[in-house]
């Protein structure tokens, strides 16, 4: 994500095509075959209700409606207004009805006990810590009770976050296990923790899941306004 966009406490990708580009060579070409994963992983069904935070360009939200179908709802929000604008261009190539919004994690605009399903993708590690606390408390407040919350980051052994500093230097210190008690303090329960089939896919194989439910109210210090 480069700039700023509303409260959001990261950063944000203003090049949406070169994006998809920078997506396209990282994964060699297997863009499609990675966000498949990711919506096996959260298990959607037809009629569910998706939001995908830190949506980008919308290729994993159309990858969600697709397991939807049309009695489903799918929404995507991201910072970047350029993001937003060229999901929205491709769910309508797709021929796929999906809201794409421009908001932040940290004040998402939706109800509470919207959706079934929440994901987030390579969005936690932008954050700062307080970025991550309200971002992790609004995920908490949308999802239904006994909703699933995906999260993919980076993590994985030593060896790979070597590996990885010596691309991006200032990812190489984040561990998406080591922000698992968060979720839990925040009422979503983690079931669920692996890394994230990317064999053969160049700099995606140090990408971690964590799958967690929503079992209750989060703790006064993690809730958005604690």
């Amino acid at each position: 994500m480069t700039g700023d966009a509303g409260s959001t406490t990261g950063n944000v990708i203003h090049w949406a095509r070169a994006y998809d580009v920078l997506v396209w060579v990282h994964t060699l070409g297997g863009e499609r075959r990675f966000r498949e994963r990711l919506v096996d992983l959260a298990r959607p069904g037809a009629g569910q209700a998706v939001l995908d935070v830190g949506s980008g360009t919308g290729t994993l939200a159309i990858a969600a409606k697709g397991r939807v179908g049309s009695s489903g709802q799918v929404c995507g929000v991201d910072p970047s207004p350029e993001m937003v604008a060229r999901a929205r261009r491709k769910a309508a190539k797709a021929g796929t009805d999906i809201r794409f919004d421009t908001a932040v994690i940290e004040a998402l605009p939706f109800a509470e006990a919207t959706f079934d399903i929440v994901l987030s993708t390579l969005v936690i590690h932008h954050l700062t810590d307080e970025g991550r606390r309200l971002g992790i408390g609004e995920i908490a407040r949308v999802v239904k009770p006994g909703g699933v919350v995906l999260v993919v980051d980076l993590g994985g052994a030593d060896n790979e976050r070597r590996r990885l500093r010596l691309r991006v230097p200032n990812h190489a210190h984040f561990e998406l296990d080591e922000v698992a008690p968060a979720f839990d303090r925040a009422g979503l329960h983690v079931t669920d923790r692996g890394p994230v089939s990317s064999r053969g896919m160049l700099g995606l194989s140090n990408l971690r899941f964590l799958r967690a439910t929503a079992v209750g109210q989060p703790s006064p210090e993690d809730s958005p306004t604690g």
